[in-house]
């Protein structure tokens, strides 16, 4: 289940975005700038578009995940390609960014 986490999430939205992954990883979209994310579901693209929905700008949206056991994040995503913004990987490549993405990711999800 996708759900957009504005502030820290609760253990049982934890567990309703876990679902799809065995219940301890969650795949993730982060808006780096409203500092917000969609986190859950089985396609990085399907939480994306609910973030743009909810007004959020593709440049500002980098894809990923958690695992909430081990609390290790990761940056694979096929939204993350984008030479137009000098990422030319499915990871994001900007340690600046990866900074952003994690900080974000921690003070919602864990």
């Amino acid at each position: 289940m996708i759900l957009v986490i504005r502030k820290k999430a609760t253990k049982e939205e934890l567990k309703k975005m876990a679902e799809d992954f065995g219940g301890h990883y969650i795949k993730v979209v982060v808006d780096i700038e409203r500092k917000i994310l969609a986190g859950g579901g089985e396609r990085h693209v399907d939480a994306e578009q609910m973030l743009l929905e909810d007004g959020s700008k593709q440049d500002d949206l980098w894809g990923g995940g958690i695992d909430t056991k081990t609390k290790v994040t990761d940056y694979n995503s096929m939204i993350n390609v984008r030479p137009s913004q000098e990422n030319r990987s499915r990871d994001i490549l900007s340690l600046d960014i990866q900074k952003q993405f994690d900080k974000i990711v921690n003070e919602l999800l864990t």
